[in-house]
């Protein structure tokens, strides 16, 4: 066989298909990026572990740490895009602060735990009650700080 030609060994992608991407990360990761997204989450995974070590709650009650966490959460990342919507901030504010920081910070994932702790437990009522109310009250919580951030900050952004 000649340098030039190709052998067909079965699984090779044809020669003139593309060979398959190895896996690893992807081309286009931004590593400032990624560093950012980490380092926010590392603190904020850290703020609402400590929420959680400072207000425990017994199995059969209202998890009030984990629904507080959810809806401050939800309401600084109403302020936080009502802000990054007015002003030319620096490009890893939001995945530092938002992703990051609130991502790590706000926990769903403990929401669904603790519904189904509050079942276990004999407290379906309050199981339901947290089910519906966690979500609301988080969605309200990012809208009205939303409206209200704009709101307070456009009135101080010049726009030239």
């Amino acid at each position: 066989m000649d340098r030039g030609e190709q052998r067909n060994v079965p699984g090779d992608p044809a020669p003139n298909e593309p060979r398959p991407r190895r896996p690893g990360p992807p081309r286009n990761l931004r590593w400032d990026a990624f560093g950012a997204v980490a380092l926010g989450g590392v603190l904020g995974a850290a703020a609402r572990y400590g929420v959680g070590l400072a207000w425990p709650a017994p199995p059969d009650s209202f998890p009030w740490a984990t629904f507080t966490v959810n809806v401050t959460g939800c309401a600084l990342i109403g302020v936080l895009m009502g802000v990054l919507e007015l002003i030319d901030a620096h490009p890893l504010i939001r995945p530092f602060a938002g992703t990051g920081i609130l991502g790590g910070y706000t926990t769903f994932s403990s929401y669904a735990i603790d519904i189904e702790r509050l079942v276990a437990a004999g407290a379906p009522r309050t199981g339901l009650l947290y089910l519906v109310a966690t979500p609301l009250a988080a969605i309200a919580a990012v809208w009205v700080t939303a409206v209200l951030t704009r709101a307070a900050v456009g009135r101080h952004v010049r726009c030239d």
